[in-house]
């Protein structure tokens, strides 16, 4: 088993060496010349001469296309003999069949070799100026240390291990150091309460977490290593507590926690890469779904791996050099592709942005991009509606020239906050490339690059898929819709390298939820709207999940939650449109028996209880107390119904002959108007 490059534990040999086989160098975007110079595989693809060419290829010739990809873009130990193996009929995925690869040797190793110097990482902490720029070299070593550090505490290959950290270089090291020894990563968002860590914990069966003392954001502090004890007293499973030191304060340490610096500092800077087979686990990504359980998406490793690099290579024109700018939490898959995966694997320097968009003033983001000199910007709507009401000032006041390429991720991007970020943000001169995808599908699946040269970009809209990508519509009755100038549910018709797999220890559930409701088709929950040209326009979520500030939100886990309050006796949890978080939660209670409690109060406490057991972003923006749900006479709530009146919409309420008690569907909507004159009262 012979590795392409030499091993890692020869640092000082990579750093001798001499330029080796693998250029990090990337060609700009296809501007109309040779389009081997865009993509130096398409010389062995016929016919394909231009951007649709290359798209028909990677679909209709699949096997070829990604088979070129994966050879020329991936460093393996031994190579792969088949380029998939998928049926979604049947409901398996396996790529690079026979192939052996290390992530983090990709990620890191083969760049060192080339460029040991170069800036890999610029952590942009919580304190303003205060960056912090690790080059490849030290990133290696930093993950060598602690895949020591782990193989000493008892990790193998095939553990799972929880990662509970804010954005910063120790974070990423983490990721790495597990892919390297060949242990599963589980990265938590360092705001998922004790509660929901917990559940993380005990579903990955996980015997080692990975955390900070504390961690920082707008100035506050967060006691992480609290919210992890708490979480650790549910989980009998783990052995072992990983503390990392984020500030200067000492935490209480127990027998199961181990100080994370000191440890690390005790081992060597070499360690050896584990040869992982394509289809072994990547890494385990909680997202939460329609029914009230998280589920675990698995992901493997070299066709994410790969995905995760050609999309952050295309869609956002990244070329050797520039400053790559996503300020996504890394506890989220948008961190995962394109804060860590992406940008390392095609060795680029990448930004971990650890404040708020509004800390210490609305101006953060851009005078962060003025002071790193970031090339490309990728964040969320959220964030740019927030922005947006404070104005253009604190926009202008800062040097933006450096920007080349706006994103938008996590919910589809309305067209007011679209021409803002284009216009003010971009000064009308940065594509802004809003990026349709999902945890499941690994990467970007539909945007409005890459394109021809000139190709238009259309506000509020993901427009064009991705290499690999085909999308279908179909109707309720499972037909799929050729025609434009239609909407469906949107599916996804053959399989992509970065897909999901399944979910952890529950295949039966994956199947149920992406390839059973359409056979043959990946069902991804969202509906679409096909124009007239072909373009593709997401309309929002077909199942019950509410898309809060890009964060998705089971609403049975949201009643399961607000039902063990001690007043509910029945709940219905609504999502309307938030002005700035895209879509938040409306709740409907029904009181039990007796129970007296204000419905201020109660609205508080249930907000309180939510943040407790999920974490603060998914606290309900409105709580209306009812004397009862409009249910059909066979008892089911007709949430279509409740969707209405929460739009303001009580004149479409439609069909409502099933109804058992016309009544309480007149009493809800009093009560609405009420709340809603009482909140803007205040």
């Amino acid at each position: 088993m012979a590795w392409l490059l030499p091993r890692a534990c020869c640092l000082k040999v990579f750093c001798q060496s001499s330029r080796g086989p693998f250029s990090s160098g990337i060609a700009r975007a296809w501007s109309g010349g040779p389009l081997t110079a865009y993509m130096p595989e398409a010389a062995a693809f016929p016919g394909s001469r231009d951007h649709p060419g290359l798209y028909k290829v990677s679909v209709e010739q699949a096997d070829e296309f990604w088979g070129a990809l994966g050879r020329n873009r991936l460093m393996w130990i031994n190579p792969f003999h088949s380029v998939q193996d998928c049926n979604l009929q049947q409901g398996w995925v396996s790529w690079f069949l026979g192939g052996q690869l290390n992530v983090a040797v990709n990620c890191l190793d083969r760049h060192v070799h080339i460029a040991p110097n170069k800036v890999a990482l610029i952590w942009e902490k919580d304190e303003p100026g205060k960056e912090v720029r690790v080059t490849y070299r030290e990133l290696l070593e930093l993950t060598c240390r602690l895949g020591n550090t782990l193989k000493r505490q008892g990790v193998k290959k095939g553990d799972r291990v929880t990662i509970y950290m804010p954005p910063c270089p120790l974070a990423v090291a983490s990721m790495l150091a597990c892919a390297r020894i060949g242990a599963v990563h589980t990265v938590v968002f360092a705001g998922f309460s004790s509660e929901a860590l917990a559940d993380r914990i005990r579903d990955a069966q996980s015997e080692t977490v990975i955390t900070v003392n504390q961690g920082l954001r707008g100035g506050k502090v967060i006691e992480l290593k609290q919210t992890v004890d708490q979480a650790v007293h549910a989980c009998p499973l783990v052995k072992r507590v990983l503390v990392s030191m984020r500030t200067e304060q000492k935490v209480p340490m127990s027998e199961l926690d181990v100080p994370l610096e000191e440890e690390m500092m005790k081992e060597d800077v070499c360690c050896e890469p584990a040869a992982m087979e394509s289809e072994d686990l990547l890494f385990l990504l909680y997202t939460s779904g329609s029914t009230g359980k998280p589920k675990g998406l698995v992901h493997s490793q070299a066709g994410y791996l790969l995905y995760a690099a050609i999309t952050h290579k295309y869609v956002f024109d990244y070329h050797d050099g520039d400053v790559f700018g996503c300020v996504a939490d890394i506890g989220w898959i948008t961190g995962h592709s394109y804060v860590v995966y992406g940008p390392l694997c095609n060795g680029g320097t990448t930004v971990l942005f650890e404040s708020t968009p509004v800390y210490p003033n609305p101006g953060r983001y851009w005078e962060t991009v003025e002071r790193l000199r970031i090339n490309q910007f990728y964040g969320a709507p959220t964030a740019i509606r927030l922005l947006l009401r404070y104005g253009d000032e604190w926009v202008k006041r800062y040097d933006r020239s450096s920007l080349k390429t706006l994103g938008s991720v996590g919910e589809p991007i309305n067209t007011e906050a679209w021409e803002w970020y284009f216009n003010v943000v971009g000064d009308a001169r940065c594509p802004v490339v809003d990026t349709w995808w999902q945890t499941e599908t690994g990467g970007i699946c539909i945007s409005p690059r890459p394109s021809s040269p000139g190709d238009e970009i259309l506000p509020g809209m993901a427009m064009r898929p991705l290499f690999g990508i085909s999308p279908a519509l179909l109707d309720d009755k499972g037909n799929v819709l050729t025609q434009n100038g239609v909407s469906g549910a949107l599916c996804i018709s053959q399989a992509w390298p970065g897909m999901a797999r399944t979910i952890y220890n529950d295949h039966k559930r994956f199947l149920e939820t992406y390839l059973m409701p359409y056979p043959g088709f990946f069902f991804t929950g969202d509906g679409a709207y096909r124009t007239s040209q072909g373009y593709y326009q997401l309309t929002g979520r077909l199942d019950d999940v509410i898309n809060v500030s890009g964060h998705r939100l089971g609403t049975a886990e949201l009643e399961d939650i607000v039902n063990q309050h001690r007043a509910v006796a029945e709940s219905a949890v609504i999502a309307f449109p938030h002005e700035i978080k895209g879509e938040g939660a409306y709740v409907f209670i029904v009181l039990k028996k007796g129970t007296d409690i204000s419905q201020e109060r109660l609205s508080n406490e249930l907000k309180e209880l939510v943040s407790q057991k999920i974490a603060k972003y998914a606290s309900p923006e409105y709580v209306q107390v009812t004397k009862r749900l409009p249910k059909t006479r066979s008892g089911k709530i007709m949430r279509r119904v409740l969707k209405k009146i929460v739009e303001n919409k009580a004149d479409e309420l439609g069909d409502l002959t099933t109804l058992d008690d016309h009544e309480a569907v007149e009493e809800i909507i009093k009560g609405h108007k009420r709340l809603l004159q009482e909140e803007q009262g205040q």
